[in-house]
């Protein structure tokens, strides 16, 4: 194993200032820019990617980005980075951002990784300047220690890696469409063709609502002590929440399956409970009382813009009370319509959730499996995915 900085074996870059960039050189089509806001596990997010015209893009190609490179948040979150694809070859990044790009000794995917690993995160975040908005810069970050094994082993490390998280995004990527599919079925059975026949209900002929309440802070733990533990959406993923807190002391619970709402600013998201699990007073929980969970919840998604009202509601932060949301108004279709959504549509939730355990799993094995891979403690050539 040989030891250098990052600055040694690595190009690193900062972004264009702003008076190279400004707001009003954004266009509607154009070159992708990411800013720390796309920063994703890996892969960038690419929601509201702003662009930039030709023109622009050749004015700023010294912040172009190449596949392999890695770009970091410069400000706030500064051990967040995502590492470049063929997708976003050629795009740019903003002065919020720092890009590395490794030399010939050192695999870009074992780099990242390297970067990975929980406790090089808590030195990049022990080296930011700046009590209020952690900051890095290239001279921080280029005297960051690497240390590597042969470039051979390097490849090795990260072939194993990305095999797990590869499969991790190919499952999440499964989900997205399956849910999709479910949304997409629920709008053209109830969205596009309502009946006259449907009566006119509320939120509450279809759910059991229980409103969160926080118990006493006393009794949180992360040890695992007790029940599970939501206070928000704090915890939120993309379709279950991460736990994070334990309660010894649970006041209202939300049964497995529950769909979990929040019910203050913003009103409106919506999670699913994985296990019983207790619930503060920033969220709902809601069970369907026919046992047609799966049509519950995409009604729910269907419900967003009525919900959006209430994020204006409160005094300071939007929230939404017991009664505003038993009194939700909507049409309810017969029940023969709606036992015919939950055949199509349950099935293709149990398939998210069997997929969500497994990247569970897997990212279990890839968190464990890469500080060992990474100090040489267990041999690369002796794990085999």
């Amino acid at each position: 194993m040989e030891t250098k900085q990052l600055g040694e074996i690595a190009d690193i870059q900062t972004g264009p200032f702003g008076s190279q960039l400004h707001n009003e050189d954004y266009v509607l089509n154009g070159t992708p820019i990411v800013t720390v806001e796309h920063l994703g596990s890996r892969k960038f997010t690419t929601q509201n990617l702003p662009m930039v015209s030709d023109a622009d893009r050749e004015r700023l190609s010294k912040y172009a980005l190449k596949k392999g490179d890695m770009v970091f948040s410069r400000v706030g979150s500064v051990d967040r980075c995502s590492f470049v694809t063929e997708h976003e070859d050629g795009w740019l990044f903003s002065g919020r951002c720092l890009r590395v790009r490794s030399n010939s000794e050192i695999d870009d995917k074992w780099l990242y990784y390297y970067f990975c690993q929980e406790s090089i995160k808590q030195f990049i975040r022990n080296i930011a300047v700046g009590a209020t908005m952690p900051s890095i810069n290239t001279k921080l970050i280029g005297e960051v220690p690497i240390t590597f094994p042969s470039i051979q082993k390097q490849k090795a490390i990260a072939t194993i890696l990305s095999k797990l998280d590869d499969k991790i995004e190919e499952n999440q990527s499964i989900n997205d469409n399956l849910q999709q599919q479910a949304q997409a079925l629920y709008k053209d059975m109830f969205s596009a063709h309502t009946s006259d026949d449907w009566e006119l209900g509320t939120l509450s002929d279809l759910a059991e609502i229980v409103m969160g309440q926080s118990p006493s802070g006393d009794s949180y733990n992360e040890e695992g002590n007790g029940m599970v533990f939501f206070q928000g959406r704090t915890e939120f993923g993309a379709r279950f929440p991460t736990i994070r807190l334990y309660t010894t002391e649970p006041k209202r619970v939300a049964k497995e399956n529950d769909v979990l709402m929040s019910v203050r600013a913003p009103v409106g998201d919506i999670n699913i409970a994985h296990e019983e699990c207790c619930i503060g007073r920033g969220l709902g929980a809601l069970r369907s009382k026919t046992g047609d969970q799966s049509f519950l919840l995409y009604t729910l998604y269907s419900l967003q813009q009525q919900l959006q009202v209430f994020n204006g509601e409160g005094t300071v932060f939007g929230s939404i009370n017991r009664d505003s949301l038993n009194g939700l108004q909507l049409k309810i279709p017969d029940k023969d319509t709606i036992k015919r959504f939950e055949t199509i549509a349950s099935p293709m939730d149990v398939a998210i959730r069997i997929n969500h355990d497994e990247n569970c799993r897997l990212a279990s094995i890839r968190n464990a499996l890469l500080p060992c891979l990474m100090s040489g403690e267990i041999d690369v050539s002796e794990v085999d995915i």
